[in-house]
Order: C-alpha cells, then structure tokens, then sequence
C-alpha cells in the first residue's frame, strides 16, 4: 500500500495495492505496521470498529473528542462515496483551523487515518454511502463534542449546503465559541499522547506487587 500526509500532520492517506482475478479482488486495507512506519512513531491503537450508512446529501461531523484520551480513527468507505474531511482542532499547532478532504470510494477503497485531536466528518454522495471505521476508545458522549460542520470560519469544502444532519450536529456551535470555552484539544497534549505511545513500557519484572505504571 501506499501512504502519504494528507496535508495535516499526523493525518494519513492510505491507497491499498489491489490484487484482482477472474475471483474478484483482495486487498490489505489496514496495516498499523506501515502506517507507524509513515508517521514516525506507532499508531493509536484500534479497539473498537464502527459501521455507519448515509443517505445521498448526509453530513455526519464533524466530531471529536477531548485528549486525553481523544479518540483516533481509520476510515473507508465500503459501498459508494463520501467526501472525507479533516480539520486540525490542536489549539496550538501551526495548521490549527486547517483541514484536508479527500473522496473514499468503494472502487480505489483508499482510507484515512485521523489521529487524536483532528475533528472529522464525511459528506455522502451516492444514494447510499455505508463507511467502516476502527477507532481508538469507545463512544463516550460526556467526553465527545462537534464544530457545526457549515461555521464560516472553516469553509470546508462541501458539495451543497442542503445537507441532512442530526439535530445534535445542526446545532454544534462554531469554531470560535468551542475555542473560547476551552473545549478544543491542545497540541502539546496531543503530542504527549505520542511521546507515551514511544516510549517502551518499563520491563514488566522490575515492576514489584503494586507497582503502578502509567
């Protein structure tokens, strides 16, 4: 497979080698091997994999959660198309409020890794699009929040502004207000979450009863 940044650090394209025959097709559409190889450090880890299907016109996003611990995410899309979009919500980095879109179809069967403190949403364009993700932690609503997916400050990059969207993402509130009660992810404590995940555990036979090890 072929992986490349998707213009945001830490965000991953993945374009998956295809292997076809008179059977059909396989291929490999996750590998947390190569893809720690493209970052420079291991992937968040995936615990839990998420189906979702969409309606011609659906905006779902776009989400994120609060870090710690955040909540990272490989997405595909599985049957139709959707338009995948990344922003960079890391109050802190350099390419903060920037975001990087990219169509996930069921014929190139491409994916996208978002890594802990990226906000992201998708855009269905067929009249059914059915996305599959892995994620990182499981759903935790008290610590899950959304940027109204249509905040002017953004202008991400949508095919049409008639979009259908659940009651919670039409009234998620701007980029701004959710800066200003503090409720973004800071980029240094993504990059703490980082450092962690590189550095070796201690040897686990120097640990005496009650060790505690963070």
């Amino acid at each position: 497979m072929h992986i490349s940044e998707l213009g945001i650090p830490g965000a991953l394209r993945v374009t998956p080698r295809h292997h076809s025959d008179e059977r059909g097709l396989f291929l490999e559409w996750y590998r947390p091997d190569l893809i720690a190889e493209a970052l420079g450090h291991p992937a968040a880890p995936m615990v839990q994999g998420n189906l979702s299907t969409s309606a011609r016109g659906t905006i779902r996003g776009i989400h994120f959660a609060e870090v710690p611990y955040g909540q990272a995410k490989y997405v595909t899309c599985v049957r139709g198309a959707v338009l995948d979009v990344v922003v960079d919500l890391r109050v802190g980095s350099p390419m903060f409020g920037r975001w990087a879109a990219v169509e996930l179809d069921d014929i190139r069967r491409e994916a996208v890794y978002v890594p802990e403190g990226l906000g992201h949403g998708f855009f269905a364009l067929t009249e059914t699009a059915t996305v599959s993700y892995l994620v990182s932690r499981p759903f935790e609503p008290e610590r899950e929040h959304c940027v109204n997916a249509f905040d002017a400050e953004l202008a991400l990059p949508w095919p049409s502004r008639k979009a259908i969207r659940s009651e919670r993402d039409r009234s998620a509130p701007p980029l701004s207000d959710l800066l200003h009660r503090g409720l973004l992810p800071s980029y240094e404590g993504c990059l703490s979450l980082t450092r962690r995940r590189s550095t070796p555990p201690p040897d686990s036979a120097t640990d005496g009863p009650g060790t505690e090890v963070s």
